[in-house]
Formats: structure tokens, sequence, C-alpha cells
């Protein structure tokens, strides 16, 4: 036992030892020499651990994510290959010296998908010919009017700068060609500026726009040939990610309502719970991850499953859908902090019905994130969707029943229901319940918004998907493919193949559930 008291000179401290007796701890006497070097130590030793956890954190960043090193062996490689051009004579002098361009083109393009490098390679050959073109162009005619040569060159500069930079507030243009609209008003601005006679400028920007074809050819085949990672397929695999993140975060959340935490099972980690339960954050956070991928995406060439022309702006809306309901998501979660307890009887009056909603709801999303893999319809999704309408008209079977409910004598304490006393539940207290019922409803609306589609086959082959309200009319979907203008002929119908059935004039104000095409369906043009 370690004792301290007050002393003149400061604190005496004190050590208990085997025999009963305390011995007085002496403080040794340091002289500077010795707190410099004890100063230096901690420095050195606080260094040494600051690394240390930065490496562990290195560590762990590359091997939960290998293809991050290799990203970063692919650039090492790419920085050495184009560095031969300036290192080795032949090279450099094919170049005219400027093999310096085709390092920084590598540094500044190379990314980590294969889409967002091509988007960056030919805005930057793009944008670097354009503005090379012009300026050179510009230069040639303030040349043959010395007078004016200055003025021409400030105007151009002046005209073309500004009109650059207003197109990159066009979202069209800011989506795709930002980088190439920076580039433009760089390069031709150092062109234009330049002061040399034009013969020199033009081989100065032949040079330079050869040095970035070689710099921009070298990237785009080492990102496509060595262990590619397609902005595509990330965003495939983020789609289908975040659909059982959803599924999750819905079950977890009405379980955590109407299920105490000690009736859970005891394989149910605490921290793996609230983990699933708050699951759904990834999906209201994606957006613009999704938008990223799906521009790069559109920059790639066919790969896998995946063609050319796939249609990713059909992912935007299928992200778009997952975050209304991941939104409905989170105000059924704030009702699980509501300060207002419901009667326990109201709970045991509903969990099981919603508990089940939950369930077949979770169904829907993971066979709709099935279908998503597989690129296949599912047969069996509209049984799911079936299963989950008849869970949500028994929900509000039970909350119609929930009036007498609350006039029974289940609704007073133990003494009233001993005496026969009726009493009436305050109001503070069902409105919880109802509010979260009322929510897990509304997300059963937005997963069948989720899932609804209509595809239609055209005689070319050509395939037209769009989602449709299950309250639309099939003269809705005439509509639709009328708005298209695929067809030359004008006298057609809509006919569905398993079971055949003809949608002619006498069907057309059906609607899409009346006519058996809810959730999912398959139409073929049949021109007469």
């Amino acid at each position: 036992m370690v004792n301290d008291k007050a002393a003149s000179d400061g604190l005496e401290w004190r050590i208990k030892v085997n025999d009963g007796s305390s011995e007085v701890l002496a403080p040794k006497a340091t002289t500077c020499l010795g707190k410099a070097w004890l100063g230096v130590t901690g420095i050195v030793s606080g260094l040494f651990l600051k690394v240390w956890s930065y490496l562990k954190t290195a560590w762990k960043l590359g091997a939960d994510d290998p293809r991050k090193v290799i990203h970063c062996l692919k650039v090492g490689l790419a920085l050495t290959v184009v560095s031969l051009f300036y290192f080795m004579r032949p090279l450099n002098e094919g170049v005219g010296g400027n093999a310096m361009w085709a390092v920084m083109t590598v540094v500044v393009v190379f990314e980590q998908t294969v889409g967002a490098t091509i988007c960056k390679c030919l805005n930057r050959v793009f944008g670097t010919f354009l503005a090379g073109f012009l300026a050179l162009g510009v230069n040639w005619v303030a040349c043959h009017s010395q007078k004016f040569q200055p003025l021409i060159i400030g105007a151009s500069v002046f005209v073309l700068a500004s009109a650059a930079t207003f197109s990159r507030f066009i979202p069209t243009v800011k989506t795709r060609f930002d980088y190439g609209a920076t580039i433009f008003i760089l390069t031709f601005s150092l062109i234009a500026i330049s002061g040399y006679q034009v013969d020199r400028l033009f081989d100065v920007a032949n040079q330079r726009i050869s040095t970035i074809v070689i710099g921009t050819s070298l990237c785009i085949l080492i990102i496509m040939l060595i262990c590619p990672i397609w902005a595509g397929q990330e965003l495939h695999s983020l789609i289908t990610r975040n659909m059982e993140k959803l599924a999750n975060s819905l079950n977890g959340c009405v379980e955590e309502y109407f299920i105490d935490s000690g009736e859970r099972t005891k394989t149910d980690d605490e921290e793996a719970h609230k983990r699933k339960l708050l699951g759904y954050k990834c999906v209201l956070s994606s957006k613009a991850a999704e938008e990223s991928m799906a521009n790069f995406a559109r920059w790639e060439p066919a790969h896998g499953r995946f063609n050319f022309r796939h249609p990713w702006k059909h992912y935007l809306k299928i992200g778009a859908s997952m975050r209304a309901c991941a939104c409905c998501l989170e105000a059924l979660i704030a009702c699980l902090d509501s300060d207002n307890k419901v009667p326990e009887f109201i709970k045991k009056h509903l969990s099981s019905t919603c508990l089940e909603l939950s369930s077949s709801s979770a169904s829907v999303i993971r066979e709709a994130m099935k279908m998503m893999e597989t690129m296949k319809k599912s047969s069996t999704m509209h049984l799911l969707v079936e299963e989950m309408n008849k869970t949500v008209e028994e929900l509000h079977k039970n909350l119609r029943s929930l009036p007498c409910l609350l006039h029974s004598q289940e609704a007073g304490t133990p003494e009233q229901k001993k005496t026969g006393t009726v009493t009436v539940v305050p109001l503070m207290e069902i409105i919880p319940v109802m509010t979260f019922t009322s929510m897990l409803m509304e997300i059963t609306v937005k997963i069948e918004a989720l899932v609804d589609a209509v595809l239609v086959r055209f005689p070319s082959g050509e395939r037209k998907g769009r989602r449709f309200q299950s309250t639309a009319t099939i003269q809705s979907i005439y509509d639709y493919v009328d708005s298209l203008g695929c067809l030359e002929a004008d006298d057609y119908s809509l006919v569905s193949n398993f079971p055949r059935v003809v949608y002619g004039p006498e069907k057309r104000t059906l609607s899409l559930k009346e006519a058996g095409l809810h959730p999912q369906a398959s139409l073929f043009v049949d021109l007469h």
C-alpha cells in the first residue's frame, strides 16, 4: 500500500514492507541531462506508437480490400513504364523532350475503376485536341494581323475560357465532361498565350498531344488488362448489398419494437444486432456513390454479363426507390426511442401480424436482390408480394378491432380486471403504436413500387422496361409504347406468352393488378 502526506518540501511517499513497517521512498536525483534524455525518449516512443498505429491501420485497410493494394501497384507499374520515355534517349528524342507530360497524364487520370480511368483519359485527349487546334487557329489569325495580335489572343482566351467555365454548370456536362472542360481551359490558355511562332508552336502542340495520347493509352491498357475493377460491377454489387441491409434493418427494427432484448436468441450479439439495425443508413448515404458509378459505367466496354448499352440509369431508379424505403424505415426506428410507453396488451395484439409483415416484406426485398444478382425473372415474386399484401390486410383488420380491445377489461390494471371495471386507455399511449404500424404499412407500398415493372419486347428484339403503378391501366402501357416511336405500324396488340393473353381494346381499361400484370410481367408487341 502506498501512502502520501504533505511535507514542507513537497510530497512524501511511503511503502509498507513485509514486516509491517514502512519505508520512505526518496526520489532519485535527476540531472538536466537525464531530464533531456527522458524527454527525447518520450518523443521518440510517442512517434513510434503513432507510426505503428498508422501501419496497423494501413494493413487492416489492405487486408479488408486487397484491390486497393493492387491498384497502387498498377499505378506504380504505369509510372515506371511511362518513365522510360524520359530516361531512354531514343524515346525521349522521339517525343521532343516533352515526356514529362506523359508522366503527368498517368498521375492525374489513373483511377481505381476502368470506367473512371477511361472517362478521364478520353476527356483529357479530346479536351487537349480541341483546345490545341483552336489555339493554333487563333495564333495563326493573330499573326496575320500584327497590330491586333494581343487583342485577338486576349479576346479569344476571355470568350472561350468563359464559355467553357459556364458549360461546367450544365448538369450533363458537369456529370460527364467536367474534367475535359478543365483541360480545355488549361491547354487553350497555355498554347494561345505561349508567344511562340506558328511553326514552333505547332511542333510543341504536336509533341504534347503525342505524349498525352501515350500516357492515356498506357493507363487504359493497364487498368483493363491487370485485375480490372469495373464501375458497373461495383454499382451492381452496391445495389444488391443495400437491398440485403435494407431487409435486415426492417426485420431488426420490428423485432426490436415487439420483442424484448431478453427474448431474442442468445446468438444475437448486441453489437451485431445494432449494426444490423442501422444498416439502412448505408442506403441513405449511397446516392452520390451510385450516381458516380453509373456515370463511369457508361464509359466502360462490354464486360461479363453487362453489355455496352446496359441500362445503368435503371440502377439509379432502384436506388431512389430503396432510399424512399430507408426514409420510412428511419421514421420507424425513431419510434423505438419514444418516451410514451405502449401497453403490453396492445403490443401483444399486433405483434404477430407486424412480425409476419416485416418478414414477408424482407422476403420480397431479398427476392428482388436475387433477381438483381442473377438478372433473371423470379417465378415466386408475385407470390411473395401477394403474401405481403394479405398480411397488410390482416394488420388492417387488427387495427379495426383495436377500439373494442381498448374498451375491454384487458385494458385495465390487475385490480380493475378482478373487479370487472372497464377503463379507457389514454390517447397518448396509443399514438406511438399507431404511428409505428402506419409507417410499416407505408414501407410495404414503397417496396411494392420497388418491384413493380413491366417489360415490353418489340418485333425487332429490342426491349424496353418501365415501372408502373399497380392502379395504372393497360392503356397507359399502349401510350408508353406509342411515345417511344419504335413502331412503323399503328395497328398492334400487346400480348403475354405464359399464358397467352391478348390485351386488346376491350381490356385497355383494366388496371395492371386486375389484368394479372402486377407486380411484374413481360409483354410482346404483336403487329397486325
